[in-house]
């Protein structure tokens, strides 16, 4: 079976023996993280069209759409002390109940000032809700399923937003474009009634110490300065991705028609193989998945200036979705795999800020780039550091690989 495996012993799971299947925490740790990325996916379209709609110039449409990365960012380091101090499940409800509020406040907003505060609060509890339901299922998958657990919740995710932005189309027909945000409310709080009335089997004990951030940081500086730079890297050109490729066909004379057709067909990709990358770093080991994503990413940009038409950009986003859509989980199963036991909380959200770090540079590095050198140069340069952060990756992810610590199990 690939859904479940034999545990020898996990406490709060069962005894000795029992077999442990992700379908037992399929709704619990599953379920809230789809409907909060349906409520984002519907909203994040019709963001830029608000803050036109309330006067504001098209430079501030589009430095709003991204707040929501810059509260996620902001968010990293306090939504891990938040989890360490009302726990993981208590911080769900908050980030749920608390995103609802923004998507409210942003529905109601009367002035670009305040959609940018409700984007900025729902961005901070975006931070909570992926920390807190991070930490949770490291804690509650035995390690044999680890990977295809973490994928798999960056795929739902992923599905989500795939999703939301139909539902939000459809409401904005019926009802107005700002019917979007009653989707993203509905998205969050159908994720808090879930979160009250599921039942969450429970993870390992952990000790409530209580160190702070940067001294766990700190304390696993070596960790950070190793894998996290690559980390860093991947997110760097996962963003920078997102930006390339739009204005990559804009450069050839693409339409914004076929631009959404290259995205609609690359995110199709992606979601295939979320689980399929989860079960290969399981049974074989982190870095057969690590190193091929990182090379198919690099190499679509390295070879994206090649391209002249519609089929040459969507035969490269094709690449680099096949990269992208196998990596959909090793970030954050790297990071549970690195992390203390004891301190995932505090390790995981100097995890999350080191990515989101990246997230953010990806799309200022091609604008720097792009002052001084055409867009070529911004392709070919993002696309080496890509491809040769993979023999890096391919030396330091075995170290940390649990296969090598493990007794070998049935898959």
């Amino acid at each position: 079976m690939y859904l479940d495996v034999e545990i020898p012993e996990v406490k709060g799971l069962g005894a000795v023996g029992e077999r442990f299947s992700l379908w037992r925490v399929a709704v619990p740790a599953f379920g809230p993280t789809v409907l909060n990325a349906v409520g984002q996916g519907a909203v994040l379209p019709i963001v830029a069209l608000s803050a036109r709609e309330l006067g504001g110039s098209v430079g501030v449409a589009a430095f709003l759409v991204g707040v929501l990365g810059i509260g996620q960012f902001a968010g990293s380091l306090p939504a891990g002390a938040l989890v360490v101090r009302v726990g993981e499940r208590r911080a769900l409800l908050l980030a749920a109940i608390v995103s609802a509020m923004a998507w409210l406040a942003a529905w109601l907003a009367g002035s670009v000032a305040v959609l940018g505060v409700a984007l900025l609060g729902a961005g901070l509890a975006g931070a909570v809700f992926s920390l807190a339901r991070q930490s949770y299922v490291t804690e509650v998958v035995p390690i044999e399923l680890r990977a295809r657990a973490l994928s798999t919740l960056g795929g739902v995710s992923r599905i989500g937003l795939f999703i939301g932005p139909f539902l939000g189309a459809a409401a904005g027909h019926w009802w107005g474009i700002a019917a979007a945000y009653a989707v993203g409310i509905a998205g969050s709080l159908g994720a808090a009634i879930l979160l009250v009335f599921s039942h969450e089997p429970a993870g390992q004990a952990q000790s409530a110490d209580p160190q702070p951030i940067k001294k766990v940081l700190w304390d696993n500086r070596r960790i950070f300065l190793t894998l996290g730079t690559i980390v860093f890297i991947i997110a760097v050109a996962r963003a920078a991705r997102t930006s390339l490729i739009p204005l990559w066909g804009e450069h050839v004379g693409l339409s914004a028609t076929d631009t959404s057709i290259v995205f609609g067909i690359t995110n199709g990709i992606e979601m295939l193989l979320f689980y399929p990358a989860g079960l290969v770093m399981d049974r074989f080991g982190r870095v057969w998945i690590a190193v091929p994503s990182t090379v198919l990413l690099g190499l679509g940009m390295l070879t994206l200036p090649l391209t002249t038409a519609l089929y040459g950009v969507l035969a490269v986003a094709i690449l680099m979705a096949i990269g992208n859509g196998l990596g959909s989980g090793i970030v954050k199963t790297l990071g549970a795999d690195a992390s203390p036991p004891s301190l995932r909380a505090q390790f995981l959200a100097g995890w999350t800020f080191t990515a989101e770090s990246g997230s953010v540079l990806g799309p200022l590095l091609i604008s720097a780039i792009t002052f001084t050198a055409p867009l070529t140069a911004a392709a070919l340069t993002l696309g080496a550091l890509t491809t040769l952060g993979a023999p890096w990756l391919a030396h330091h992810v075995p170290h940390y690989d649990p296969r090598r610590k493990q007794p070998a199990t049935a898959n």
